[in-house]
């Protein structure tokens, strides 16, 4: 990769990769059926960091997370004559409710293959919204391939959870506003970290950032155990997660970084960092008794970086994405709990 970050955000992209004009597509079809969440900001947690700390709380867009966004820009955009068939999507819970939540809108029928340990509340609420749940083994069967299957039988449209540039246009609305309310505040980030799984919400703020803010460092923030964004970008190509890599963010549990996601990650991130189970946890804690929001273990790893001291905040400032807030009662018990 080019040494600085100018030189990474100066570096054309391959025309098959989504741009800029895609976001603001993207925004343009989103208006009025996404939440503009808040950019928001706490003194305390500021004096305690030495910096400013800008928080965007995905968790309370449409159904929890980020993940409504690039569902519905993707499922507005099938052409008519296709949406008969409905669609189909693959995910362990945030994605299923973002296309199930779409689809509903949109009208169309939707299917979802989730895995057979996904947290109750994502399962429930996928098919609250109407879509009907096929579940599978997430360590010993292949989710690809059993939508494939049902793909053959149905006639129905993909919707892939990360690796679509339809997607990651819808996603990088997220950093679209951030940016824009952080002008708004008089603030520009020194630092933006999101939640990384297979890099979708990676790459679409990146590639908002690389417009409206080309010398913001963005980090990527995974589990550890599923560092492979982490890495991939120091090998160059993508990397696979050990098989029997466990870890309570059931959001980002990815088994390696997407094609296309990686194709942008690897030209704009400035990095990846990784947290552990303990520390997501204890962010959890944190917004939840501090920030009075609630957080899922995924969508807390930004914040927990940030908490961990694994990025420099002192003098400077730092922007968050709390990527998704759906998580099971018992969860987030046992998260206040063990850091009370």
């Amino acid at each position: 990769m080019p040494s600085s970050i100018a030189e990474r955000a100066a570096r054309p992209l391959p025309d098959h990769l989504p741009g800029f004009a895609d976001i603001e597509a993207a925004a343009a079809r989103l208006a009025g059926q996404a939440v503009v969440t808040p950019l928001l900001e706490y003194p305390e947690l500021n004096e305690r960091l030495g910096g400013r700390l800008l928080i965007k709380p995905e968790t309370l867009q449409r159904t929890g997370s980020f993940k409504f966004r690039g569902a519905y820009n993707r499922i507005a955009s099938i052409p008519a004559e296709q949406r008969g068939k409905g669609v189909l999507a693959y995910s362990s819970g945030n994605h299923a409710q973002g296309v199930a939540a779409a689809a509903r809108l949109l009208g169309l029928p939707a299917t979802i293959v989730m895995p057979a340990d996904a947290p109750a509340i994502k399962v429930a609420n996928t098919r609250g919204y109407g879509a009907t749940v096929v579940f599978y083994d997430r360590y010993g069967e292949d989710r690809e391939a059993l939508a494939a299957e049902l793909l053959e039988k149905t006639g129905a449209t993909l919707v892939k959870p990360y690796d679509d540039p339809l997607i990651v246009a819808g996603q990088g609305t997220c950093g679209l506003e951030l940016l824009r309310q952080a002008r708004a505040l008089e603030a520009t980030p020194d630092a933006l970290l999101v939640c990384c799984g297979g890099g979708g919400l990676t790459a679409g703020i990146s590639l908002a950032a690389r417009s409206l803010s080309p010398q913001t460092e963005i980090y990527a923030v995974e589990p550890e155990g599923f560092d492979d964004t982490a890495r991939s970008l120091a090998s160059g190509s993508r990397e696979r997660n050990r098989p029997e890599a466990r870890s309570i963010c059931d959001a980002l549990l990815s088994p390696s970084p997407g094609e296309l996601t990686f194709q942008i990650n690897r030209r704009l991130l400035s990095g990846a960092l990784a947290v552990s189970d303990a520390e997501a946890e204890q962010a959890m804690a944190f917004a939840f008794a501090r920030l009075k929001l609630v957080v899922e273990p995924g969508g807390a790893v930004a914040l927990a970086a940030v908490l961990s001291g694994k990025v420099k905040t002192r003098d400077r400032t730092t922007a968050i994405v709390l990527s998704g807030g759906n998580v099971d009662p018992a969860t987030l018990q046992g998260a206040l709990e063990r850091n009370g």
